[in-house]
């Protein structure tokens, strides 16, 4: 086999790979009957197919008349425009113009590299598609081609609803609810008449030769088959189940296009609505978060100044200190303590008049000013005077010793 027989596009990296991978180019959908079909799909048409039999097999035909020709009626003309609008929808091709004429559906897309153009679609053309595209057309990924007014990629058609199959896709989309709704009404009544008058549902000819009321007849009037009462419930309560689960969906799904009708926009559009929406949000959420961890900040973390000016006032001198932190507050603090004890004692001995002083006085002065101003750092206490010791202590302004008078 011969691996390099397909062509390859990059894409964009992934699970953090520095360099963008080469994978295989698959070619676009035709259609919904392309394959491979989606789970969704298969599951759509069995439960159409099943409502279809028990509809006109069982419960219909148990109806009296004239009840039973009006809802074979209602009910046939809404199964019958949903199956054909639903083929409608899944065979149309919903694919821009320029590539419905370019593309043969049988050749793998051109290359692509996302590092040279960061959107699939610029300046209205398709890099992959390869083709000049109008302003309403979106190229999807699981269709691999440009759809023309693209609406969604809807799973229960296994294709893309655009401008060219959204109304088959409406029409399907409201018979299918007005079907199942009328299924529901006539399981309902069937089951309420069934304990209040058995008789009414045993109208048909075919049960004149049946005996007793516990034997019923489905598939009238072609191929009648008995079964039982408990049969006939049991099966009645699934159908309903089943019935009430699919008008959920549908009605939440119609109701929610009629929305889109009152807009003027369409899926695509609202979901890009929603997402920058959201993303509104987002910012306005991290927004106030970040306002309120500014408010909440400690006092203590913020820059404030120690101003000893104040305090020194009659001084000639100032302390004027920015405090950067818990450490520098603490030391400012007893630099301009210490300075404020310093200023103080100086005040204390110029008031001295020395005219009155007597002698131990004036030499205790001359000391106390002379030894004032030769402080220096020592460490040994043993060495020192009596008469040292009794002069106060002065914080150095690094903190880190104490600054004592010297002897000489």
């Amino acid at each position: 086999m011969n691996c390099f027989s397909q062509r390859l596009r990059r894409t964009s990296p992934m699970r953090g790979s520095s360099k963008n991978e080469l994978v295989p180019s698959k070619p676009p959908r035709m259609n919904g009957w392309s394959w491979p079909p989606q789970a969704f799909q298969v599951v759509g048409w069995l439960v159409y197919g099943y409502l279809a039999v028990v509809s006109f097999g069982i419960y219909i035909p148990l109806l009296p008349l004239p009840w039973n020709h009006v809802l074979y009626s209602l009910t046939g003309i809404a199964f019958i425009v949903h199956f054909f609008s639903h083929v409608a929808a899944v065979t149309i091709d919903p694919a821009d113009a320029s590539v419905r004429a370019k593309q043969s559906y049988s050749t793998p897309m051109p290359l692509f590299d996302r590092t040279k153009q960061s959107h699939v679609i610029q300046d209205l053309h398709c890099y992959l598609c390869d083709v000049k595209v109008g302003p309403k057309v979106k190229h999807c990924g699981v269709c691999n081609k440009c759809v023309e007014d693209f609406d969604h990629h809807c799973k229960w058609l296994n294709t893309c609803v655009g401008g060219r199959n959204y109304w088959c896709f409406f029409v399907a989309l409201s018979s299918a609810t007005l079907g199942v709704f009328l299924l529901v009404v006539v399981i309902l009544f069937i089951f309420i008449q069934h304990y209040l008058d058995p008789n009414s549902l045993r109208t048909a000819p075919q049960y004149n030769n049946t005996l007793g009321n516990g034997t019923w007849l489905v598939f009238l009037p072609l191929a009648p088959i008995k079964t039982s009462s408990a049969g006939l419930l049991i099966l009645a309560f699934v159908t309903v189940m089943l019935s009430i689960s699919c008008l959920l969906l549908l009605c939440h799904l119609l109701g929610f296009h009629f929305y889109l009708f009152y807009k003027g926009i369409s899926t695509y559009d609202y979901v890009k609505m929603q997402r920058q929406k959201e993303a509104r949000n987002r910012d306005i959420e991290a927004g106030k978060a970040t306002d309120a961890k500014t408010h909440n900040k400690s006092p203590q973390n913020q820059e404030s100044p120690i101003d000893c000016e104040p305090a020194l006032s009659q001084s000639t001198s100032s302390c004027k200190i920015d405090n950067k932190g818990p450490l520098s507050s603490r030391l400012s603090e007893s630099i301009c303590t210490e300075l404020e004890n310093f200023r103080k004692s100086s005040e204390k001995e110029n008031s001295f008049h020395y005219g009155t002083e007597n002698p131990i006085q004036n030499t205790a002065r001359e000391m106390s000013m002379s030894d004032i101003k030769s402080w220096k750092p020592d460490t040994d206490e043993e060495t020192q005077s009596p008469s040292v010791k009794s002069v106060p202590g002065v914080q150095d302004p690094l903190g880190s010793s104490v600054m004592i008078p010297d002897d000489s």
